[in-house]
């Protein structure tokens, strides 16, 4: 068997340090949030070394930064799943994603969206998490829209930022009253929304 030497085994040793550095940082952040989680924590959890931290990102604001686009990523594909079960019916979708959510954000233990919690936590419009968090909310503003107009509202627009605030708001009476408080109706809010909206 050939013998492998130290530089290769080294580049093999990074991505799997910076990878445990990732995992543990979201799971962190996103239970604890950003600013109450330090550097330290993060490598001693990890079972790295601060260097090796310092290797793959250059400051935690970039850690920061990069489990927010990790959250994104995985937002994505949790809200665009209900198309593959829906296909050719937004309007089917869109509530699948809401009923899901309301399921979630009633559950204990919950703690709302990492997204909307880093725009809380981080309001400087210049800050990495802050400029990440926004625009994911953006892009998730602009996909309501393309839905509700695929459903034929009146008012698509209108529509959507309804829709907007009923999720955003689903995110923290979650976590402020958890099982039993007002983010079970989310399905049913949105339904009368909608079909205020299509008029029927």
């Amino acid at each position: 068997m050939p013998v492998r030497n130290k530089s290769a085994q080294g580049a093999e040793a990074r991505p799997r340090a910076a990878d445990r550095i990732r995992d543990t940082a979201f799971e962190l952040f996103y239970r604890e949030g950003i600013r109450a989680i330090g550097v330290e924590e993060i490598v001693n959890r990890a079972g790295v070394t601060k260097p090796s931290l310092y290797r793959a990102y250059e400051s935690k604001d970039e850690l920061a930064a990069d489990y927010l686009r990790d959250y994104n990523e995985r937002f994505c594909r949790v809200f665009e799943a209900p198309s593959a079960e829906h296909p050719g019916d937004p309007k089917a979708q869109l509530l699948a994603y809401l009923d899901g959510l309301a399921s979630r954000a009633s559950s204990d233990g919950y703690r709302g969206c990492g997204l909307t919690n880093a725009v809380i936590e981080y309001p400087e419009r210049d800050h990495p998490a802050h400029k990440v968090a926004v625009e994911s909310k953006r892009s998730l503003r602009k996909r309501l829209r393309e839905l509700c107009r695929a459903m034929g509202a009146r008012d698509a627009e209108a529509l959507a930022d309804g829709l907007l605030l009923l999720i955003e708001g689903s995110y923290v009476s979650g976590q402020t009253f958890g099982r039993g408080g007002p983010a079970r109706m989310l399905g049913k809010a949105a339904r009368t929304l909608i079909e205020a909206s299509l008029g029927n």
